[in-house]
């Protein structure tokens, strides 16, 4: 059955000071891009978590040489210019999107490999084609065990040729940023046209940004729309030995949302509009619904003032925070719409359904479009369901568990005592192990 956690609602008001870790995504691009550079490398704050440990597990079983110290937050890594030291090996990717795509495409680079591939039961669900069919495209074969274009897999691979690769990302961004980190290192000039849209630019932005920090700070590709050419074809070459890993955008988020449960204010350190992450955007959205948000240094401070209101937002671009506003909405005075989210229905569970359904639970009116969600507050059932407590589903799922997490925050009963439960809390721990203790914390502060 699991664990179950009563979350402890705010007695008094927040007046927190958040602790947020380093990014995941970066911290799992950074691990790639360092193992294709010619030097060794040093990550700062770079995130201890389930998804990067299966990274770093796999790039030390395929030969690469790493050094984790959790205490320091560092990880080192000796890059060997796009040579992959292992040619065999059978590699577990978990259901971590960023190692089952990122380490695919790098596997590819290999002249002389064969790797079978597998995740968990939710991770063969996922979108993996558009990378399968590209890489197939450069020389790799492919031979599947159960279902065409999902784990598991075994993969032939011969080195990547050059050339125009066609490549469908319109399921996952994660599927261009894997090709974009291989392609400098192809057997001559590669031209990526992309078939179609791409989900979560900004998430592609990153990639292409860090690849132009680890190419020496050199541009990396001659972008067009729809189209990515190489400029140069070498190893990389980062301007220093240190690489920072900034603070996660997204985790960020759950702290930000906590004042229309709590009230009062929380803020964020390492947190600015100039950051390689694109849900820094989520922000904006926060103060179109009515909270006081102001940029502090390098943080921000959000506060609430007065009872936020819904609205209507495309959250396409900052996908993995539609969750963290949609889970708040029983507390908004009027609807909220989210849209542009039907690729988070592939992650890992589906997203829109698993939203709807647990808010259903909590009294509230919800309405289901295949690319949107939208929810209509209703205090009174969320009070009346409340009285009786409500238990949180996370299907597997760190986002759905850590979003509701802030909805329980709220002293909804007048008592301090808690309403809402969430079952399989561990599931955090694939991006945000500390991330209970740490809302417990800001709790003890604030109430204190």
């Amino acid at each position: 059955m699991g664990e179950i956690l009563p979350i402890q609602p705010f007695r008094s008001s927040s007046k927190g000071v958040a602790c947020i870790p380093g990014s995941k995504s970066i911290t799992n691009r950074a691990l790639i891009l360092s193992a294709l550079s010619g030097s060794k490398v040093t990550l700062r704050n770079a995130l201890f978590s389930d998804d990067v440990q299966i990274m770093a597990n796999a790039l030390q079983y395929i030969g690469f040489t790493l050094d984790l110290d959790e205490y320091k937050k560092t990880i080192k890594i000796e890059g060997l210019s796009g040579n992959i030291p292992q040619n065999n090996a059978d590699i577990f990717v978990g259901n971590a999107g960023t190692a089952a795509r990122f380490l695919t495409a790098l596997l590819c680079l290999n002249k002389d490999g064969f790797y079978r591939l597998d995740g968990t039961s939710e991770m063969r669900d996922r979108p993996m084609k558009g990378l399968l069919e590209a890489i197939e495209s450069m020389g790799a074969s492919v031979l599947y065990e159960n279902k065409t274009n999902h784990f598991p897999f075994k993969v032939t691979t011969r080195g990547i040729n050059g050339g125009n690769w066609k490549v469908d990302a319109s399921d996952s961004s994660q599927i261009l940023s894997a090709l974009l980190m291989i392609a400098p290192l192809a057997q001559g000039k590669v031209s990526i046209e992309l078939k179609g849209e791409t989900v979560s630019k900004p998430f592609v932005e990153m990639t292409v940004k860090m690849c132009d920090y680890f190419m020496g700070g050199k541009s990396t590709f001659d972008q067009q729309s729809g189209c990515y050419e190489t400029i140069v074809t070498k190893s990389y070459t980062p301007k220093d030995s240190t690489y920072e890993i900034e603070s996660d955008a997204t985790a960020a988020s759950y702290f930000l949302t906590l004042p229309i449960a709590s009230g009062g204010f929380c803020e964020v350190g390492d947190y600015h509009e100039n950051s390689l992450q694109g849900d820094v955007k989520f922000l904006e959205f926060l103060k179109n619904i009515g909270l006081k948000c102001t940029q502090n240094g390098a943080g921000v401070r959000v506060e609430k003032l007065d009872q936020p209101i819904g609205g209507n937002f495309d959250f396409n671009d900052v996908s993995d925070t539609f969750l963290t506003l949609a889970a708040v909405s029983p507390l908004l005075k009027t609807p909220l719409h989210i849209s542009g989210i039907a690729h988070t229905r592939m992650q890992e569970t589906d997203r829109i359904n698993a939203m709807s359904r647990e808010l259903r639970k909590l009294g509230q009116d919800v309405e289901e479009q295949h690319d949107s969600i939208t929810i209509h507050p209703q205090p009174e059932k969320l009070l009346e369901k409340a009285e009786k407590g409500i238990e949180i589903e996370t299907y597997e799922d760190h986002r759905v568990a850590m979003s509701f997490a802030i909805l329980g925050s709220k002293d909804l009963l007048g008592n301090g005592k808690p309403w809402l439960m969430i079952r399989n809390p561990q599931c955090c721990s694939k991006t945000f192990p500390g991330f209970f203790d740490e809302l417990e914390r800001i709790r003890i502060d604030s109430d204190s």
